[in-house]
């Protein structure tokens, strides 16, 4: 049995606690998913098993009036952030499939009580703090190495409109009372690995630093990653614009789309809300959560 690597949960602990009071830390040496284990946790205090689970561009239509069952309290929402050293039924956006295997990835979510003005935007906003921590822009006007494809992905660049897939995000949320849970799982790819069959290409951390380590790479995202969260919380991805369009590797780029009136068209960039705008026939608003974007000249 492979050793368990050392992940310095209690630096992890003490590092964010402050930002995130009565945050639990945990190391699991597998799980299906990190994503479920929190959902199902989340549904058992909640005392409603079968609540649903939902995407956060599905809750800005979504009002409801929920009650917290009997002798809940608000503790039993405490944030809680869950790392598994493997990942065995890893999901990704649209039920896709991750490439997930211990000590070669990083497979982690993250679990708090959110309550934004408006949840468009947050997977862009997440996306953008992992790429910001992980390749930092430090001379003014050099290209990114890391870019993101809109809506969920990390990319390696490889050239303009090209790269292999890095890492993915997939966030789900579920009601707890009348306070909505929201789980962040993040997914990156740190060593190489066997990764037959990709149609996107595979890329991995250690490309950028030959001694990258997954709890070194969680050690680095962890706290950009929940002070993302909470400034998404207080103000939205509008002041994340022009930094997510540095790194935006659609951007000018001719896309096709799974939607039916806009099966084609040339990425012109995310709005304020997240949204992303595709010309055809004049310009569309591509809404997060709702089609998948593929390069048309490549797959992704």
């Amino acid at each position: 049995m492979a050793a368990h690597l050392h992940w310095g949960a209690d630096a992890l602990w003490r590092l964010l606690e402050p930002l995130l009071p009565g945050l639990g830390v945990e190391v699991l040496a597998s799980a299906e998913s990190t994503n479920t284990v929190l959902l199902e946790r989340a549904r058992a205090i909640s005392g409603q098993r079968d609540a649903p689970i939902t995407r956060p561009g599905d809750l800005d239509a979504l009002r409801v009036d929920e009650r917290t069952p009997h002798g809940r309290r608000s503790a039993d929402v405490q944030p809680c952030l869950l790392v598994a050293e493997e990942q065995t039924r890893g999901r990704g956006r649209l039920g896709r499939g991750w490439v997930a295997s211990a000590g070669a990835s990083l497979t982690f979510s993250l679990a708090l009580p959110l309550a934004p003005e408006e949840w468009s935007g947050l997977s862009l906003a997440v996306g953008l703090a992992l790429a910001e921590a992980l390749d930092p822009m430090v001379e003014p006007g050099a290209p990114p190495r890391i870019g993101l494809k809109w809506p969920n992905d990390l990319w390696l660049i490889d050239g303009p409109g090209r790269g292999r897939k890095l890492g993915g995000i997939l966030i789900e949320t579920v009601s707890v009372g009348r306070r909505r849970m929201c789980v962040l799982g993040v997914g990156l790819n740190v060593l190489p690995q066997a990764h037959e069959g990709l149609t996107h290409g595979y890329a991995c951390l250690q490309e950028l630093d030959p001694r990258a380590s997954a709890p070194a790479a969680l050690a680095c995202v962890a706290e950009p990653l929940v002070r993302a969260v909470l400034q998404f919380q207080a103000v939205g991805f509008a002041p994340l614009v022009a930094a997510y369009t540095r790194r935006d590797l659609l951007l000018g780029q001719p896309v096709s789309t799974t939607q039916a009136d806009v099966p084609e068209g040339v990425a012109e960039g995310v709005d304020e809300h997240g949204a992303l705008g595709l010309r055809c026939d004049g310009v569309h608003r591509i809404v997060s959560g709702e089609i998948s974007v593929r390069l048309r000249d490549g797959v992704a």
